[in-house]
């Protein structure tokens, strides 16, 4: 999870199948969003269904993102709890920017962009930190840092080893 993925190049029927399988198990496992290193895959894509913060639901799938971020005088963090299907039932609160700027392309190699605030903003820079070997809990202070991986410790034996992995296609389905 600490190292940047291969970039997308081929956008062929096993791309297709990845990004399905991806889209089943972030829902399967009550997610926002999902990364392919979650899952096991080295390659810079994730998937989201995320609201704004007018409550309107964005869905998505970006391969080879780059993200843009508000800097000086528009740079407003807020400092929100932030969760990781990688960590999970650990929970902490995380400084981010309260908007966010993504680009790159689609399942199909397509351009496409991503502009959030709110939830979907702290989405988007999550699961793009995911892509270039950063976990949320980098970017805590030691001590919260620690917590949070006791917490997650502590919780662990709630899940299988390889969550969130094991969860499966139907399952998302019938969970959704």
């Amino acid at each position: 999870m600490h190292r940047e993925l291969s970039d997308v190049t081929s956008f062929d029927d096993d791309h297709e199948t990845l990004v399905r399988d991806m889209v089943a198990t972030m829902y399967a496992a009550k997610g926002v969003g999902l990364a392919a290193n979650q899952v096991g895959v080295d390659l810079k894509v994730f998937v989201f269904d995320c609201p704004d913060d007018n409550e309107n639901q964005v869905t998505g799938v970006v391969c080879n993102p780059v993200l843009l971020l508000p800097e000086g005088r528009d740079r407003n963090l807020e400092d929100e709890d932030e969760g990781c299907l990688s960590l999970p039932g650990a929970f902490t609160s995380c400084a981010r920017p309260d908007q966010s700027h993504v680009t790159g392309l689609d399942h199909h190699g397509e351009p496409v962009s991503f502009i959030g605030d709110g939830l979907l903003a702290r989405c988007l820079q999550h699961e793009t930190d995911h892509l270039f070997g950063t976990v949320f809990g980098d970017r805590l202070p030691e001590r919260a840092r620690k917590k949070l991986y006791r917490q997650h410790q502590e919780l662990s034996a709630n899940y299988p080893d390889d969550w969130p992995v094991t969860i499966l296609a139907d399952e998302a389905l019938i969970q959704r």
